[in-house]
């Protein structure tokens, strides 16, 4: 795991401690002008409950942090109650440490992206639902939906000129739809390097 170090194994050659580094995916902010989150307030919040190093990612919701804690679950209530306390509205919360964004990430195809020719998701997944068993309660057209569950998360492409036809479409309002929260794969990508312990990689000239 990427910092998973803890103070006991400090003195160990192969090992130094550091924080963990995690990604908090925040559902259903800065939609429609409902749920209205500033992202200058939102790092300050992640700082007054003790994070550390908090940076954001684009105006949906997407905040990077440090943290001691090895325990995603206990932060989700921790991140929870200091949003609905300095907004005034309950969010729903998903947390993934560094590992599991990367590896969401090293697993979208080379070749996918969200495009002009080609709509892209990654639906992170709520615990419940986090499953291969989730694609069965899917509406997937093989034909059109190309849709693959990895830890975590869905990763699911269909070409643009398809979206009216997807099955996607079937997706918002329902159950599953409402324990998940959807980025496009260019957003996880970009995450994927914002964890990295040494930072994004420096742009080609």
């Amino acid at each position: 795991m990427l910092s998973s170090c803890v103070p006991a194994q400090a003195s160990r050659p192969d090992c130094y401690y550091a924080h963990m580094i995690y990604v908090a995916l925040l559902r259903g902010i800065n939609v429609g002008g409902k749920n209205k989150v500033d992202m200058r307030l939102l790092r300050s919040t992640f700082e007054r409950v003790g994070l550390r190093d908090v940076r954001t990612y684009i105006n949906s919701g997407n905040v990077i942090f440090h943290a001691d804690s090895v325990d995603a679950g206990s932060l989700v209530g921790l991140v929870e109650d200091a949003i609905e306390q300095d907004f005034g509205f309950r969010v729903r919360v998903l947390v993934r440490d560094a590992d599991n964004i990367t590896a969401a990430a090293r697993a979208l195809p080379d070749g996918w992206a969200n495009d002009q020719g080609a709509k892209c998701d990654v639906l992170f997944l709520g615990e419940a639902l986090d499953s291969p068993a989730i694609l069965a309660r899917l509406t997937v057209k093989p034909d059109i939906d190309d849709v693959r569950y990895v830890p975590g998360a869905v990763l699911w492409r269909v070409d643009r000129s398809m979206v009216g036809r997807s099955g996607l479409l079937k997706l918002v309002g329902t159950d599953e739809y409402r324990q998940m929260t959807v980025r496009n794969c260019n957003t996880l990508r970009k995450l994927a390097e914002l964890v990295r312990p040494e930072g994004p990689a420096p742009r080609r000239k």
